[in-house]
């Protein structure tokens, strides 16, 4: 009767005393503190909240319910621990992987840019006959020479909106006449070094 109708013995018991005079034999701070737990599982069940055992918190002495709140903190500090824990081992499997990934991705937009340059530097050869010299350079491709070979036939322009750095922040070198083919676009790499194997590896036209 008093689980499932909390509501019925806290109306008849609204004061220690009067809990005292129904025939509860308990002090009157302990029988305040059992009042308070029933209206607040009273409020619970009227609201549609689950009850549960910290109804009877009130019950608990201060230094009790201190205690118990320390033990909730702790276990709240173990979940963290673990959850830190687990998020360590899997940027441990995670991270290597997306690092090679990162490299992948740098390669392939290098091998775009040389390739757009190469479009570029073949439009100035249909235009003046030639390529641009080593000594132009590719700013050639973005105002017009004004040394070595003229370059009569330069469209208003320019070749390429502006010249690219590759994907570590270096600049794309440029040979003409190049050493593996008839010119070369090319970037050193990671390690901005001619030569090197893997990401630092030279990338160049004659990989297209």
């Amino acid at each position: 009767m008093f689980m499932s109708n909390p509501n019925l013995i806290v109306k008849k018991c609204e004061s220690p005393s009067m809990l005292l005079r129904t025939g509860f034999d308990m002090p009157a701070t302990l029988a305040s503190r059992f009042i308070s737990a029933l209206r607040s599982m009273a409020y619970r069940r009227m609201n549609g909240v689950a009850i549960t055992g910290s109804g009877f918190d009130v019950l608990l002495s201060p230094a009790r319910r201190s205690a118990t709140q320390m033990t909730q903190r702790g276990f709240t500090l173990i979940e963290i621990m673990v959850v830190v824990v687990i998020m360590g081992i899997l940027a441990a499997l995670v991270v290597p992987k997306l690092m090679g990934r990162t490299d992948d991705a740098r390669i392939i937009a290098a091998k775009q840019d040389v390739a757009t340059i190469m479009q570029g530097l073949k439009l100035y050869r249909l235009d003046n006959q030639r390529y641009p010299t080593t000594e132009q350079g590719l700013q050639a491709l973005i105002t017009k020479p004004i040394s070595g070979p003229d370059a009569n036939g330069w469209k208003t322009g320019g070749y390429l909106d502006k010249l690219p750095k590759d994907p570590w922040g270096g600049p794309y070198q440029y040979l003409s006449p190049g050493i593996k083919g008839e010119i070369d676009v090319f970037s050193l790499g990671a390690d901005g070094q001619v030569g090197g194997v893997g990401n630092d590896a030279d990338i160049g036209s004659w990989e297209l």
